[in-house]
């Protein structure tokens, strides 16, 4: 390579503020996915089926909540700091100025789930107040884990970044062992392990001086929530339609079937192998695709992305085929859940179409159509609802069906938005590729 060729490429390693090492980001999803198997296989061990579905009403709503109203916190901190970061300028009035909105989002979220705690007790935990407590804990708890895994990667710290994420799995599926191991039968002790799980990371991250940041210029609004809105509403629609089938069989099914309830639960968690490997390679591929960005080159982007939708059809014609031919034997072996091929197979192409969609949305947003984004998951969500509600009365088929509908309705909408972006010669940039990447909305 030339002098020329040699100090262009590193002007350009200088303006990414995506280094190597994300493959950290990767193993802590993957760490994280592996502990919520394991968690759902220990707690039933040592709660039995029937008394597990509180748990399992806690999981799904936690991971509704959490995501949905704290991933675009961590989306625009991260956004904000690689730019200062890229011209050489401290982050920290921007870590100064999302704290107080952090903490109004979750005061303000917490107070809601407070006023309906009488109805969540009641008929969503099965009576059992301190699951609910731990409902507002655990939603509590992620607030900081979001805003230190943005300035984790808006600051290229991408161990640290997966540290976080690794020890939220980490932590839940040893406090659920060691609750197990010394016989504890208290459903309550399980939910605030889930409640506070994610927040030893934080405390690990923190000592290890990886949320400090320079001080600098004074931060703008503008500055950092330019999306936030749009990242908002997409975020919170995105992570309740991945949630909403057990939430939905939670509020079905009647008091005698709470065992149904968690055995879907079981269903639901073996139809996301898939997504979870998806998310976790997709981690490790965080610095080419920067280096893709910051090149602003639409048909190297096509190109890309192209691949990337191979790589998901596979990966979902995978798990389809692997839920129809193995997954009742399978989930037989792990769970001692009986579960029928057809709900398995539809539950599998449900998050495979789910999968399609979030990739297609994070290129919408990396070609900065996040209204689009939205927009889709909204009517992703609005069609689970009355799909739900007008195909069936039976209770797994009705929840089978909308999980189908609405994410191939989602999936339009973002095919159509990103088709338009690509028409109108829009090319991303590393803070919008940021922006998607980050954009996860399956946890746990």
């Amino acid at each position: 390579m030339n002098n020329n060729g040699a100090s262009e490429k590193r002007t350009l390693d200088e303006k990414i503020p995506l280094p190597e090492g994300t493959v950290p980001v990767g193993i802590g999803l993957l760490v994280a996915g592996v502990a919520s198997y394991a968690f759902f296989k220990v707690g039933q061990q040592a709660l039995g089926q029937e008394n597990f579905k509180p748990i399992v009403a806690l999981w799904f709503a936690t991971f509704a909540l959490a995501p949905g109203f704290f991933m675009p916190i961590e989306q625009e901190v991260g956004r904000a700091l690689a730019h200062r970061r890229a011209l050489g300028q401290g982050g920290l009035p921007v870590v100064r100025k999302i704290i107080p909105l952090t903490i109004g989002l979750a005061a303000i979220v917490s107070a809601l789930v407070l006023a309906g705690s009488p109805w969540l007790t009641k008929d969503f935990f099965e009576g059992h107040w301190l699951v609910t407590a731990a409902l507002i804990l655990a939603f509590v708890g992620y607030a900081p884990a979001h805003l230190a895994r943005g300035i984790c990667s808006g600051t290229g710290k991408f161990v640290d970044y997966g540290i976080v994420m690794g020890m939220d799995g980490a932590t839940r599926i040893a406090g659920c062992i060691a609750l197990w191991l010394i016989g504890v039968k208290v459903i309550g002790a399980y939910a605030m392990v889930v409640a506070l799980a994610p927040l030893l990371g934080v405390a690990i991250v923190y000592f290890r001086g990886a949320l400090s940041t320079e001080d600098g210029e004074p931060a703008s609004w503008s500055e950092i929530t330019p999306n936030l809105g749009w990242l908002l509403g997409g975020s919170i629609m995105a992570a309740a339609l991945v949630n909403a089938g057990p939430i939905g069989m939670n509020i079905l099914a009647d008091s005698s079937e709470s065992e149904l309830v968690t055995k879907f639960g079981n269903g639901v968690l073996l139809a996301r192998v898939p997504l979870f490997l998806f998310q976790a390679i997709q981690a490790a591929l965080l610095p080419r695709l920067a280096r893709l960005a910051a090149h602003g080159d639409l048909t190297e982007f096509r190109v890309a992305f192209r691949h990337l939708t191979y790589a998901v059809i596979a990966i979902g014609v995978i798990g389809v085929g692997g839920s129809a031919i193995a997954g009742p034997p399978i989930l037989k072996a792990v769970y001692q859940s009986d579960l029928d091929r057809r709900t398995l197979t539809l539950l599998a192409l449900g998050s495979a179409l789910y999968m399609m969609a979030l990739a297609t949305a994070q290129a919408v947003i990396a070609l900065h159509g996040h209204k689009w984004v939205a927009l889709g998951w909204t009517v992703g969500m609005t069609s689970f609802v009355l799909t739900t509600w007008l195909s069936s009365n039976d209770l797994f088929l009705r929840i089978e069906i909308a999980s189908v509908v609405s994410s191939t309705l989602a999936l339009c909408v973002f095919a159509t938005a990103l088709r338009s972006r690509i028409a109108a010669g829009d090319a991303p940039d590393v803070e919008s590729m940021m922006e998607a990447m980050s954009d996860r909305p399956l946890e746990g």
